[in-house]
């Protein structure tokens, strides 16, 4: 037991010295190298341990106090360091050189390169003005009525579950699940005709890779007399084809959605595999881009609408998934991974 003592106490010495000169330059790297060599599984400490099992068991207490014992002023130790670490790089930062902007740069410039979701958002929003669409803007954290309730979708509504929504502290505020919200606000301030388009940032808590927790999504809204089903038909067929051309389908099937009366969701055949069956269809040839209907008249109620006089439709797709099927990408997530090699293959315009 002595000799495991000893040792302990030898390492403590061995440890201090080596700490000692950490702490002259006290670096992150380092410190993580001298806490990894020490507490580390491979570490120094970890060795005592293993020897501490062949001690008698009389002895083996007072042999554990004393390891323990050197565990703890190790932690303590590399604690401290780490405190020391924060202003030593910032200091050593703030001490370099500074880069003066204003030289010319040696070499080849490079251009840049637009995100494929903004390429996309913009050849989006070219298509609904050209069809006489004004964009509208709301905001992101939203109060429970815009992005619930006024939607038709009232407390403890079953609906509320398919969100997956982003509560703040004060749940009556949230992460807006959809841009529907913006279609409350708007309509609460214009009097119909209405026909607005909103694109926007979504929250809901899903990732894989057709989904991420974040996402961009487009919402189409129009109302007026006499708007019918063959309208909201006919402006989703005339906008998908001047994004991916004629020659790939579309599919209505019936769906429900708390906000519209009918609802269906619309599938586009998968760029991709073109129709064949592949992982990112799921093997079915299509892919959901988004889901459609005819205003609900409760929801029309919300904004003071007069749902005898007025009729709209409404739909809302997914821009991070048509530029996923615009540009062929396989994985959803990779768009958000600031990969400049991934990002920098999409064109500066389009």
């Amino acid at each position: 037991m002595a000799s495991l003592i000893d040792n302990a106490r030898k390492l403590q010495e061995e440890f201090t010295a080596e700490a000692g000169k950490v702490r002259e330059t006290p670096r992150s790297s380092l410190i993580e190298e001298l806490r990894v060599s020490w507490l580390g599984r491979k570490g120094a400490l970890n060795k005592l341990y293993e020897d501490l099992k062949s001690v008698d068991k009389a002895e083996r207490p007072e042999a554990g106090k004393a390891i323990n014992q050197l565990r703890q002023s190790i932690e303590k130790e590399v604690n401290e360091l780490k405190e020391l670490a924060v202003g030593f790089e910032i200091k050593e930062k703030l001490s370099r050189t500074p880069v003066d902007i204003s030289l010319p740069l040696k070499g080849e410039l490079s251009q840049g390169s637009l995100h494929p979701v903004t390429l996309m958002r913009s050849l989006l929003l070219k298509a609904f003005r050209r069809l006489g669409f004004t964009v509208y803007d709301g905001p992101e954290v939203d109060q429970d009525f815009y992005n619930f309730s006024a939607l038709n979708i009232p407390e403890h509504h079953p609906a509320r579950d398919m969100q997956d929504t982003f509560f703040l502290k004060d749940k009556n505020f949230l992460l807006r699940t959809h841009t529907s919200n913006i279609q409350i606000h708007a309509m609460l301030q214009e009097k119909p005709p209405v026909r607005l388009v909103a694109p926007g940032r979504v929250y809901r808590v899903d990732n894989d890779a057709t989904h991420t927790p974040m996402f961009h999504q487009i919402e189409c809204v129009v109302v007026d007399r006499g708007i019918s089903f063959s309208h909201l038909k006919g402006i989703i067929d005339s906008f998908l084809k001047s994004v991916f051309g004629n020659d790939l389908q579309t599919r209505f099937r019936p769906s429900f959605f708390p906000f519209v009366e009918p609802g269906a969701e619309v599938d586009l055949q998968c760029t991709i595999c073109r129709g064949k069956g592949c992982r990112v269809c799921s093997h079915t040839g299509w892919l959901e881009i988004g889901g459609s209907g005819m205003i609900h008249p409760n929801v029309f109620e919300s904004v003071q609408y007069d749902s005898e006089d007025y009729t709209g439709f409404a739909f809302g797709f997914g821009i991070d998934r048509m530029a996923m099927l615009a540009y062929g990408l396989p994985d959803l997530r990779q768009m958000f991974t600031g990969d400049y090699r991934y990002l920098s293959q999409f064109p500066i315009y389009r």
